[in-house]
């Protein structure tokens, strides 16, 4: 577990009264250019407002795993964790994480709007703040697809016109309803075929046809230094590590949006917290999640801000000066063709449907 203590306050707030050191708090999320991001928009001025010292884990990859054994340990380590929609609502649905009462507990929209409609259809579990809306989609490089760079999706599997590694994700989410829709099955009907032992057959043997070529990555970094590094041609990832990449650091590299899979990220509190470690969790969440800091969090990292009242506040680039609105995985230009993301489905499958990957991939 990577755990990085940063002190985001001036000397001045470092004791609280009484010379007690100040409270600190463990914030789960994902590392990189993200976690970069939320420092930027919330922690450091969360810190600089309170006094509390934020310790920063990148585990919201494995936080399922990690929550249910906290949870039988009796012992939670972490006050907010940051985690894809399906995962809060497995995490809602075991006892794992709080309910939340958004309107009574998070700030409304400017103009008196309660936090449930501005947020709307993205809360989709109790327990769940949603913050951003972001795409797993590909990237290339632009120096090795020769004179007819890919536009859609299946490029991926055409290893003839595209040879060279792939980087994919470790997992069997995107990638199953990726190798099904390349593999004839019409967008509506991915998910009833994946339900089925037939169709995730398919899927995997789909997968089959490119899989010497392919790289796994376990975090979102991965794809971007392998890109930046040449050592794949093409390869999945998050949008706004992309834009790094692209942006940010000048690479070669240029985004396939087509097919790219629409999904939100946002918060849970840990199910079990004493009601002091509670109520610093709602604290944080409360000033994290107010209009104004959604749009902040754009200024760092293109993806869209989960509140309505957020999207007209999104301006340019903090350091580029550049308009980060083009950007954004939910630009009509770059959601020509989307897939929306099933999360009641893969909070229903996951469990098995991985067990069925990993098996694959040891084969």
């Amino acid at each position: 577990m990577k755990v990085t203590k940063t002190t985001l306050m001036a000397s001045a707030l470092a004791a609280v009264a009484g010379g007690a050191m100040a409270q600190e708090m463990t914030i789960v999320s994902w590392g990189g250019a993200y976690s970069k991001s939320q420092l930027k928009a919330y922690h450091e001025p969360y810190s600089e407002k309170t006094g509390i010292t934020i310790l920063n884990d990148d585990s919201s990859n494995e936080a399922v795993a990690k929550l249910r054994a906290m949870n039988e340990a009796g012992n939670i380590t972490w006050d907010v964790v940051d985690v894809v929609a399906s995962d809060a609502i497995r995490l809602c649905d075991e006892g794992l994480a709080m309910e939340i009462d958004h309107d009574a507990m998070l700030e409304p929209a400017p103009d008196g709007t309660p936090a449930s409609e501005d947020f709307g259809e993205l809360i989709v579990s109790d327990c769940y703040i949603p913050s951003i809306v972001y795409s797993t989609t590909f990237g290339y490089r632009t120096d090795l697809v020769g004179d007819t760079p890919p536009t859609e999706i299946c490029a991926v599997f055409d290893l003839e016109t595209y040879p060279g590694k792939r980087s994919l994700e470790k997992r069997p989410i995107n990638n199953m309803e990726w190798a099904l829709l390349c593999d004839g099955v019409a967008k509506d009907d991915v998910y009833d075929v994946l339900a089925t032992p037939e169709g995730q057959d398919q899927a995997l043997a789909k997968l089959d046809t490119i899989k010497d070529s392919v790289v796994w990555w376990s975090a979102g970094a991965d794809t971007p230094q392998l890109l930046a590094d040449g050592e794949v041609i093409m390869g999945s990832t998050y949008n706004g590590r992309l834009f790094s990449v692209i942006e940010e650091q000048n690479q070669p590299v240029a985004m396939l949006w087509d097919a790219q899979v629409f999904d939100i990220d946002g918060w849970i509190i840990p199910a079990g917290l004493d009601d002091e470690r509670k109520q610093r969790a709602l604290d944080y969440l409360k000033f994290a999640t107010d209009t104004q800091r959604l749009a902040d969090q754009a200024k760092y990292i293109s993806y869209g801000p989960a509140r309505a009242s957020s999207a007209p506040l999104v301006g340019q680039h903090a350091d580029l000066g550049i308009d980060m609105a083009p950007h954004m995985p939910t630009d009509p230009e770059n959601a020509k063709n989307t897939f929306l993301y099933n999360y009641e489905f893969w909070a229903d499958y996951r469990d098995d449907i991985d067990a069925k990957f990993q098996a694959w991939l040891a084969q």
